[in-house]
C-alpha cells in the first residue's frame, strides 16, 4: 500500500464522468474532461453512468469501463510540470476513479477488488494517446506517464452496482501476482521479453482482450 496514510485501507477519493465536447485547440471531440460526482453513481459493465466516449475504436469497451488513477501521483506531476499544476489534481487525466493507498506496484493484472457493493478486474495500464497533449497543450505528458510508469489502470467490472467516494477497494483476488501493472508497463515500453514470458501472457487471467490477441499473434509470427 502507499499513500501518506499507511494504516487505512484503499479506497475512492473522487469519482469523474464526462460528456463528449470539443478538447484543444483542435477542437477534437473527447470525454476527457471529466467533473466530480456527489454521492453514488452506477458503475456498469461499458462504465460509469453519465461517462462518455467519442472514439469507441480505442476508449471505452468492457475492459475498459472504468479508469483508475492514483491520487499519490499528482504532486510529483504538479512538482514536475509546475505550468500545469492548477490541472494537476484528481480528475486531471480523465479517470473515473482517483484512489488513495494504490499504485502501480501494488496492482496486477487481474486482481479483483469488490468497490462498494461492486466487483471489478484490473485488465492493463492506460496508454496515453494524443488527447492527453490537448488536454494540457502539452506532448510531453504523456511520453512522461510512459516513462515514468505512473499511469493508472483500466477496470472491467464483474457485477455492476453503485460506486461513490469513500469506498473502500478490498482485494478478493490475486490470480497473477507476478504481473503488477508496472511490471507490465515495462514490456508495454518496449522491453524484449522472453518467448516463455509472452506464452505466460497469452493466457494471463483477467488481461484484456486485445492484449491476449496481439500476443498471441506475435508467438505465432
Amino acid at each position: 500500500m502507499s499513500g501518506d496514510d499507511k494504516s487505512g485501507a484503499p479506497s475512492v477519493i473522487s469519482v469523474q464522468v464526462g460528456r463528449i465536447a470539443p478538447l484543444g485547440r483542435a477542437g477534437v471531440p473527447s470525454g476527457f474532461v471529466k467533473e466530480r460526482v456527489a454521492g453514488p453513481v452506477f458503475m456498469d459493465v461499458l462504465g460509469i453512468r453519465g461517462d462518455e466516449q467519442a472514439d469507441l475504436r480505442v476508449h471505452g469497451g468492457p475492459d475498459k469501463a472504468v479508469y483508475v488513477y492514483p491520487s499519490e501521483h499528482y504532486p510529483r506531476w504538479s512538482s514536475e510540470f509546475p505550468r500545469h499544476a492548477e490541472q494537476l489534481v484528481g480528475g486531471g487525466f480523465g479517470e473515473n476513479l482517483t484512489v488513495a493507498g494504490l499504485d502501480e506496484r501494488e496492482v496486477s493484472i487481474g486482481d479483483v477488488f469488490m468497490v462498494g457493493s461492486a466487483r471489478v478486474q484490473v485488465t492493463q495500464p492506460r496508454q496515453p494517446c494524443f488527447k492527453l497533449g490537448l488536454r494540457f497543450n502539452d506532448n510531453t505528458l504523456g511520453r512522461a506517464m510512459m516513462q515514468t510508469g505512473r499511469t493508472g489502470w483500466y477496470l472491467r467490472v464483474l457485477e455492476p452496482s453503485n460506486v461513490a467516494a469513500g469506498d473502500e477497494m478490498r482485494l478478493l483476488e490475486r490470480p497473477n501476482p507476478a504481473w503488477s501493472i508496472a511490471r507490465f508497463n515495462e514490456f508495454v515500453r518496449g522491453r524484449e521479453p522472453s518467448e516463455a514470458e509472452l506464452k505466460e501472457l497469452a493466457v494471463l487471467e483477467g488481461l484484456a482482450g486485445v492484449w491476449v490477441r496481439q500476443i498471441s499473434e506475435s508467438l505465432r509470427v
